[in-house]
């Protein structure tokens, strides 16, 4: 995986187990985590818990790495906050692009909703402002931490207020590839949106069977 990534211009730091990866972060954040789970000593679930739980580095995108296929392994993963999920065996080159679709996610700033802010400029939508210039977002004027993944689909959502999105289209235009883990991945990233966010909590509206729309004023949801 290293020169996979090494020969597409990436800086690769390889770590052997679990305490010298918190070492590693906690002395210089990562642009992209790459964690598999059954590191030694401190695995990738605790690993990626303890990099959420810290203002420092919960911004951080994550792909996990696993030998488990089973959907209830990539859940767990997911709800403790990966962004993505890789189970073995995978292409390096999917690896490759998968990094590459979050790092350019994860840097770039988001565009203006689709309702008239100028580029780089906050966006309001009831008690939440994102911030795109400084990637931040507030609820209430209190501080709202989100994870790289969680911030894109927010956007997105801002962005597309108004519209039906089907879970594939979530995939495609926000992890930026043709997604292959399931479309539980999407779900599990709104309602963890849901949970630091409680006005999307009716604002953003599940269309069954089919995806989710986020009102075009949080005033409809009343």
């Amino acid at each position: 995986m290293a020169h996979y990534l090494e020969k597409s211009g990436f800086s690769v730091d390889l770590l052997a187990n679990g305490r010298d990866a918190l070492a590693a972060i906690a002395a210089h954040a990562p642009d992209v985590l790459i964690l598999d789970l059954m590191l030694p000593q401190v695995d990738g679930l605790e690993i990626c818990r303890v990099v959420r739980g810290s203002a420092a580095t919960a911004a951080i995108p994550i792909i996990m790495l696993t030998a488990r296929a089973e959907e209830s392994d990539r859940i767990v993963g997911l709800e403790i906050g990966a962004d993505d999920y890789l189970a073995k065996p995978f292409s390096p080159n999917e690896l490759v692009a998968r990094v590459r679709a979050l790092v350019r996610r994860a840097q770039r700033p988001a565009a203006a909703s689709a309702h008239g802010a100028a580029a780089g400029k906050p966006v309001a939508y009831g008690s939440i402002t994102v911030d795109p210039e400084r990637h931040t977002i507030t609820n209430a004027g209190t501080a709202v931490t989100l994870t790289a993944k969680e911030f894109m689909l927010l956007d997105y959502f801002l962005q597309h207020r108004g519209r039906v999105l089907s879970r594939d289209v979530l995939l495609t235009d926000v992890w930026g590839y043709r997604y292959t883990g399931g479309t539980r991945t999407v779900d599990v990233h709104v309602r963890r949106l849901r949970e630091k966010l409680p006005l999307l909590t009716k604002a953003l509206t599940t269309v069954k069977q089919f995806g989710y729309k986020l009102l075009e004023s949080p005033d409809a949801a009343e």
